[in-house]
């Protein structure tokens, strides 16, 4: 059992040379993951020449680590938004989601690629409650999705209700990725430190560009924008298995703690477990993943397992478009949720519907200055409550913990002369202490046993033991010290 994903141990990509000094370009994306490459691709086959800045490798951010379901039945999505922003922004929602997946077919075809593409099934499932899943197929219809309420799967277990949409699909991220990216001008290992204007700053070099495109998952230009204050991250966990089944169709519970399921070639990928970022779990996720897939297939060998971050808006549609009013040539994609695939897709259409001042069916119901009270206010509340709390308890809370009560393998927050510290105890009695002030806006750092990493409840950056930085908006690393025995 490995921990990575099946997508990262299964392809591989020769590396790109990072940035050497200034260079020029139409349009430079900040950002080599899906949607980054996908806008990069269709604006160069539009004649707009185009760079794009990596802080690490093409695809080793989220799109490593998603389940790579491309399909437009995003949760119980259609309903609430028939409610909260009317019939003509849900029908652009859809139509958009509808036209990612065709896209997706059409460049697989193409270009040939030898992405493991399968056209499947959807369905959402519950075990529980029948009637929120007639009203997203009543939705659904309305806003022009065929869909199919049934009571059959081929899950293991019995359900009370499945809503099922045909034609969406499922394929391997990473080959997609690698295979599309081919011929486009891409800088890896390339940290972007800083934008103003029309010029992006990294650790290796500037680029001076008409147009700039923030792809990177989470925006860390703070000002403006204040995309920190309009969302939040949240965990989610995976493993795969062999000697289960075979699953036509991909299958999404919509019950508290339910679980995702798809096949991937041989193996099954069982997802679930999910959290809001720096919020502690009782429990180990994987563990649980793993324990139901052996209630399900008994004797299955798990193959691997890993975690992805979403971000959330506080109205659960994506912000695309423009990245301010008060920067008419920057542009954004993020907050995908759990459905990054067609988001992506999303982002790179509308995109380039803007950069290259086309008309764009969908862009409205995307914008990033939209404000829709009635579907956002509760959320903002929440969010901005974590936010508070995070910040009082750096600034005021007493850590209860003491350094030689953490054992090996664990962390904890502690006080030590006067000062709070992150300390995690290697399994050798090494102790790695980090600060627990978080380098992005200063909330104060939890620890993640799951993952041994130390997470901002705030706004969702993460770091691992040693303070190096794994999950933005966190543009640095805390601090770290080592602590020998006394």
């Amino acid at each position: 059992m490995v921990k990575k994903s099946i997508w990262s141990i299964s392809a591989s990509a020769g590396k790109r040379d990072p940035l050497s000094g200034n260079i020029s370009t139409d349009t430079v994306i900040i950002g080599g993951g899906m949607a980054g490459v996908l806008t990069a691709h269709f604006l160069e086959q539009a004649g707009v020449e185009c760079v794009i800045l990596e802080e690490n490798r093409i695809g080793s951010g989220q799109t490593k680590n998603t389940t790579a379901k491309v399909t437009a039945q995003h949760g119980l999505i259609y309903d609430r938004l028939l409610q909260s922003v009317g019939k003509e922004k849900a029908g652009q929602y859809a139509a958009a989601n509808q036209e990612a997946i065709h896209r997706y077919r059409i460049l697989v075809e193409k270009y040939q690629m030898d992405c493991q593409w399968e056209d499947c099934p959807a369905y959402l499932y519950t075990s529980v409650d029948s009637k929120r899943l007639r009203q997203e197929y009543e939705a659904a219809k309305r806003l022009g999705i065929p869909g199919e309420l049934t009571e059959k799967t081929e899950l293991p277990f019995p359900v009370k209700l499945a809503l099922k949409f045909e034609n969406q699909g499922r394929f391997h991220p990473l080959k997609f990725l690698y295979s599309i990216a081919g011929d486009l001008k891409i800088y890896e290992n390339t940290k972007v430190k800083h934008v103003e204007g029309h010029t992006v700053t990294s650790d290796l070099g500037q680029v001076t560009a008409k147009n700039i495109v923030f792809a990177c998952h989470y925006p860390f230009q703070n000002v403006p924008g204040y995309y920190f204050m309009r969302m939040h991250q949240e965990r989610s966990y995976v493993v795969s298995v062999k000697q289960a089944c075979s699953l036509n169709g991909m299958y999404y519970g919509i019950d508290e703690d339910a679980l995702s399921f798809r096949s991937a070639g041989e193996e099954i990928l069982i997802g679930g477990g999910g959290h809001r970022t720096g919020k502690k779990t009782a429990g180990n996720s994987y563990d649980y993943l793993a324990h139901m897939a052996e209630k399900y297939w008994p004797g299955c060998k798990e193959t691997a397992r890993w975690s992805a971050q979403d971000c959330m808006t506080l109205d659960n549609i994506p912000y695309i478009g423009l990245f301010s009013r008060s920067c008419p040539d920057w542009y954004v994609a993020t907050g995908f949720g759990k459905w990054g695939m067609t988001s992506s897709m999303v982002s790179a259409m509308i995109l380039t519907d803007l950069i290259l001042k086309r008309e764009c069916p969908y862009a409205d119901v995307f914008s990033p200055q939209r404000y829709n009270i009635q579907a956002s206010a509760a959320n903002f509340i929440k969010d901005s409550g974590h936010a508070a709390a995070g910040l009082l308890k750096r600034a005021a809370g007493i850590p209860k913990e003491k350094l030689e009560e953490i054992r090996p393998g664990e962390g904890a927050v502690i006080e030590h002369d006067g000062q709070k510290y992150g300390v995690y105890k290697s399994e050798t009695g090494k102790k790695y202490a980090v600060s627990v002030k978080c380098p992005h806006l200063g909330c104060q750092l939890e620890w993640n046993a799951q993952e041994k990493s130390w997470d901002c409840p705030c706004h969702g950056s993460r770091f691992d033991y040693q303070g190096r930085k794994l999950d933005e908006p966190a543009q640095e690393d805390t601090e770290c010290y080592i602590w020998e025995e006394d």
